[in-house]
């Protein structure tokens, strides 16, 4: 099931969407789903971010093709680090270069939160799934590498984007995902290559941070990194997701 937010006049709802017709949900679809009988062309509404995080849940060195190509030990421990709500942008919206020297893209697997997680087990941990999107973890490089924290090289306005919606049948074990720079593939992996997969992670981080409905992981990129220029297009395709697509203004 492909859950989407949208805007239609000035409004913003949720549905379920199925080929180009969009059924709309009572409300929002945390913790549950109650869909009306009503419905939308998706060729009439602008699609959103699919969900509204107070937070996003980042994670660096995640991958091994990662750890390789950077040079860094495999951590023994997930490396956490926040990403604003303020930095959220959804499908086709441009991503903004607020000034840095080196714009980069991080294809990235993200996991959209259904209920309120505190201190859950790795067995219990998909429970408090809602589904899995695309998101471009966006990154300043040399603000990266010259600050001693990430907030502005990870967390600029535009630097999150996410969708183009969430699926919520899906093995986030085993997931093909890619990144393509101006049609061209850069990055490709699949999900069982994380250094910690989907359940360690959520069991990890709610053993400190309180993870909401609506608040994503954003899982860690694969090897492949590489900068964007103004006008340059980055689109991220995920197995039994879709295309997430944006711009460099």
């Amino acid at each position: 099931m492909k859950i989407v937010r949208y805007s239609i006049g000035s409004k913003a709802e949720y549905g379920i969407l199925d080929g180009e017709q969009i059924q709309v949900i009572d409300g929002t679809p945390f913790p549950e789903i109650k869909k009306l009988n009503q419905f939308r062309k998706l060729s009439e509404v602008k699609l959103l971010a699919p969900c509204e995080p107070t937070k996003v849940v980042a994670i660096g060195l995640n991958y091994y093709s990662h750890c390789k190509e950077t040079n860094n030990p495999v951590p023994k421990e997930p490396m956490m680090f926040y990403k604003p709500s303020s930095s959220v942008i959804g499908p086709e919206d441009k991503i903004h270069n607020p000034g840095c020297d080196r714009l980069d893209w991080e294809t990235e697997f993200g996991v959209v939160m259904k209920a309120q997680a505190k201190k859950v087990s790795e067995k219990d941990a998909l429970k408090y799934v809602l589904g899995y999107t695309c998101f471009n973890d966006v990154t300043a490089r040399d603000w990266q590498a010259k600050d001693s924290q990430w907030s502005r090289a990870k967390g600029s306005d535009t630097f999150s984007p996410i969708g183009p919606w969430i699926e919520t049948e899906l093995d986030p074990g085993n997931t093909e995902i890619a990144g393509y720079h101006n049609g061209e593939l850069k990055q490709k992996v699949n999900t069982n290559d994380l250094v910690f997969g989907v359940p360690a992670l959520i069991s990890y981080i709610t053993k400190f941070i309180t993870l909401f409905p609506g608040d994503v992981i954003a899982t860690g990129t694969p090897a492949g990194i590489g900068p964007m220029k103004s006008g340059d297009t980055f689109e991220i395709k995920i197995e039994g997701i879709g295309t997430l697509r944006n711009t460099i203004a």
